[in-house]
């Protein structure tokens, strides 16, 4: 009685699971396939213009630390946050001003010339089908430079010579 409903082995004479079929593409769905293969890149790009239009005029390196927008972790315990400075530093890039940029934020000066790299690669891949060497970035060195960004971000925050210089 008990061992008839349930069955340790699969039936074969059971009929197959029904097969997924997806349904039929919605309205946006459509009218992506139908865009052209330069606005993804080009939207990008407009969204870069748009931070450094941003950073150009709000000129971050003369606001005051409690001026918006700000970093609700650094006005509210006083500690840098792991992005804190990058905005200054991004000014400072666009300034062509490396050292006063790497003063405020060393690893995203020292990112910036890979996240670019792969922005190029991306673009032409997609919009003029040139494929440009690879950037062979693996999971390990992710993971070294996520320690690294961690081990920056305490170290900015420690009171005491030589870690002073981080602080921002």
């Amino acid at each position: 009685m008990y061992g008839d409903s349930v069955t340790s082995v699969a039936d074969p004479t059971a009929a197959p699971p029904p097969y997924y079929v997806p349904p039929p593409p919605n309205r946006f769905v459509r009218l992506m396939a139908r865009a052209p293969k330069w606005l993804a890149p080009v939207s990008v790009l407009g969204c870069i213009a748009a931070a450094a239009g941003y950073t150009m005029l709000a000129d971050p390196t003369e606001s005051r630390a409690d001026a918006a927008p700000t970093c609700l972790l650094k006005l509210t315990t006083g500690l840098d946050c792991p992005g804190c400075g990058g905005t200054r530093a991004f000014w400072y890039v666009l300034h062509g001003n490396l050292p006063a940029a790497a003063r405020h934020h060393a690893l995203f000066v020292f990112a910036l010339p890979f996240l670019l790299y792969l922005y190029v690669a991306w673009t032409g891949q997609r919009v003029f089908k040139r494929k440009l060497p690879p950037l062979r970035i693996t999971p390990t060195m992710i993971g070294v430079f996520l320690a690294v960004w961690l081990g920056f971000s305490i170290l900015r925050n420690l009171p005491w010579a030589p870690f002073t210089w981080f602080y921002v």
